[in-house]
C-alpha cells in the first residue's frame, strides 16, 4: 500500500466532507461570540488574547457566510498534515518516505480533525503552536539561530491566540534543561525574548480595560474548581478519544521506545503539556479542544519509531475511525430536530438550528425595541443570524462578558427593550427595571420560548442592583494590579475603582 497515494485520496475526500459540514452546520454560540469580536476589532477582548478576533475581522471584510468564516479551521487538518510530511522529511532526511506520509495521514485523520469545523480561539493557536514546535525541533537539532527566531515569532503568535501557549513555552524550557548546553539556553532566551512584545501588548490593553483576561482565566471561571476523582477520569477518556486508544496505549506502554532515536525533543512537546493538563485535571475539567495543539507532536514520534507493519495497521485504524465518524454524522444530519425532543438540550438545539424562524417572532418589534437575550451565547447567536446586535440583559455568567465592553446601559435609559429567552422569566424581576412589562410565550418545534417586552427602561435601578452586583462579582480586581482605566467602573460608577 502506497501511503502517499492513500493520503492524497483521503485528503480530498475529507476536505469535501469538511466543506460540506462547514456549510451545513449553523454557527454555534461560541463561534458567534468570536464573530462579534471580529465585528468590533480591538487590541484585546474580554476573555482571551485577540488573535481570533483579528482573523475574523479580516474574513468579515469579504463575507460573513459560515463556510467562509470557518475556512481557516476547515482546511487546518490538511495544511497541518502536509506540513508534518514536509517537516519530517527535512528534519530526518534518512527517514523512509513512507513514514512521513503515514505521519501526515495520522494527523489528517486524528478523530477530532475529521469533524471539527468550528471556529474557536484554538484555531490560530493550533497553527502557531504546531509551526513553532516544528521550528523549535529544527533549531535544537541543527543548533540554528534562524530557526530559534522562527520558533519565537510563531510562539508569540500563539501567545496572542490563547494563554495555553505557555504550556508549549514550558515544554521548550524542559527540553533546554534536558540538553544542558549553553546554546540551548541561549536559543530559549531568544524564543522567550521574541514573545515579550506580545505579552506587553496584552498587559497594556488589560491595564486599561479592567484586567478582564486575568479575572476570567485566573479568578472568575474557577468557582466550581476543586479536588475530584471525576475530572481526572474524564481527562483520561478525553485524551483517549483525542489521540485514539491505540495511540494512548503505545505512548504509555511503549513510551521509552518512542523517546529513543532522536524523538525526545518531539515527544516532549506533547508529553509535557499533557502532563500539565493531567495535574490541572485534579481540580478542573479539561476541555477537549485544549489538547488539539499538541496532538501532532504525539503522533509524529510513532510514525518515526513504530515498525512499518504496525504503523500501517495504526494508519488503517485511523481510516476506519474516520469512516465511522463520517457515517454517524451523515445519519444524524438526516434526522429531524424533533428526534432530540426528550433531551434537556432540545431548546438549545432548536435555538441553534432554527434561529431564523424564531427571529420571525420579533419582526413586529424591530423598530421600537432594542433587542436582548438573557445569556451571552444566545445573544450572539441571535445577533449573528439577525445581522443585528443583541445585548445581554441581566447578570449573565463569568463567561463571554465582552458585552460589558460593548453595551452602555446609560444610553438605553427610557428605551424599550425586548428580551428573548429560552427559560421562563420572572416577570416581577423585570418590573424592577421597566415602567411596564409584558411576557409573551411562543412555541417552535415543540420547544417553548419567551419574549419579554420591557417598556421604559429604568437605568438607575438597573445600575444600583444588577450592575453593582456584576461589579462586585466579576470586577473585584486585586489591588496589586495596575489600572490605567476600567470601562465598567468608569462608565457606571465614576469616581470609584474596580478593586477589592
Amino acid at each position: 500500500m502506497n501511503p502517499r497515494r492513500l493520503f492524497f485520496v483521503l485528503l480530498w475526500l475529507t476536505l469535501a466532507f469538511r466543506f460540506w459540514l462547514a456549510q451545513a452546520m449553523p454557527i454555534t454560540g461560541d463561534e458567534a461570540y468570536f464573530i462579534d469580536w471580529g465585528r468590533n476589532p480591538d487590541w484585546g477582548f474580554y476573555d482571551h488574547p485577540p488573535m481570533i478576533g483579528w482573523w475574523l475581522a479580516a474574513l468579515l471584510k469579504v463575507s460573513d457566510a459560515a463556510w467562509w468564516l470557518r475556512l481557516p479551521v476547515t482546511v487546518q487538518p490538511a495544511l497541518l498534515a502536509l506540513t508534518v510530511a514536509w517537516a519530517m522529511a527535512r528534519l530526518w532526511p534518512q527517514l523512509e518516505d513512507d513514514r512521513c506520509w503515514w505521519a501526515a495521514l495520522l494527523v489528517l485523520l486524528a478523530p477530532v480533525n475529521v469533524w471539527n469545523v468550528f471556529v474557536t480561539t484554538d484555531t490560530p493557536l493550533i497553527y502557531f503552536a504546531v509551526f513553532s514546535g516544528l521550528a523549535w525541533i529544527k533549531a535544537v537539532e541543527d543548533d540554528a539561530l534562524g530557526w530559534y527566531v522562527a520558533a519565537g515569532l510563531l510562539l508569540a503568535g500563539a501567545v496572542l491566540s490563547k494563554y495555553f501557549a505557555a504550556l508549549l513555552g514550558f515544554a521548550y524550557l524542559v527540553e533546554a534543561a534536558l540538553r544542558r548546553t549553553p546554546r540551548a539556553w541561549a536559543g530559549l532566551a531568544v524564543v522567550y525574548a521574541l514573545c515579550v512584545p506580545a505579552l506587553l501588548l496584552m498587559g497594556w490593553w488589560n491595564a486599561g480595560h479592567c484586567w478582564p483576561n486575568y479575572m476570567f482565566n485566573f479568578v472568575n471561571r474557577h468557582e466550581d474548581a476543586g479536588l475530584s476523582w471525576r475530572t481526572p477520569l474524564l481527562y483520561g477518556v478525553t485524551l483517549a478519544y483525542v489521540l485514539s486508544p491505540p495511540v494512548l496505549w503505545l505512548l504509555v506502554v511503549r513510551g521509552g521506545g518512542v523517546l529513543t532515536g532522536g524523538c525526545r525533543a518531539l515527544a516532549t512537546l506533547s508529553l509535557v503539556p499533557f502532563a500539565l493538563f493531567a495535574a490541572l485535571s485534579l481540580v478542573k475539567t479539561i476541555g477537549l479542544h485544549w489538547l488539539l495543539a499538541f496532538v501532532p507532536f504525539a503522533l509524529m514520534p510513532l510514525a518515526r519509531r513504530l515498525p512499518l507493519a504496525s504503523l500501517r495497521r495504526l494508519g488503517l485504524f485511523f481510516v476506519g475511525v474516520a469512516v465511522l465518524h463520517i457515517a454517524a454524522i451523515a445519519v444524524i444530519a438526516r434526522l429531524p430536530l424533533e428526534t432530540w425532543q426528550a433531551t434537556r438540550w432540545y431548546d438549545g438545539i432548536v435555538l441553534t438550528f432554527d434561529t431564523q424562524a424564531m427571529l420571525e417572532e420579533l419582526k413586529p418589534y424591530a423598530g421600537d425595541y432594542a433587542f436582548a437575550s438573557d445569556g451571552y451565547s444566545n445573544a450572539v447567536t441571535f445577533g449573528y443570524n439577525a445581522r443585528r446586535r443583541f445585548i445581554v440583559f441581566g447578570e449573565g455568567s463569568s463567561h463571554a462578558r465582552h458585552d460589558d465592553i460593548l453595551t452602555d446601559f446609560r444610553a438605553l435609559d427610557g428605551r424599550n427593550i425586548l428580551v428573548l429567552r429560552k427559560s421562563e422569566p420572572d416577570a416581577a424581576w423585570y418590573r424592577r427595571y421597566f415602567r411596564e412589562v409584558e411576557v409573551k410565550p411562543f412555541t417552535r418545534r415543540g420547544a417553548r420560548f419567551w419574549i419579554v417586552l420591557g417598556r421604559g427602561f429604568a437605568y438607575p435601578a438597573y445600575r444600583d442592583e444588577v450592575l453593582a452586583k456584576v461589579r462586585d462579582k466579576y470586577y473585584a480586581l486585586p489591588a496589586w494590579l495596575p489600572q490605567t482605566g476600567c470601562y465598567f467602573c468608569d462608565r457606571y460608577f465614576p469616581g470609584t475603582v474596580c478593586a477589592k
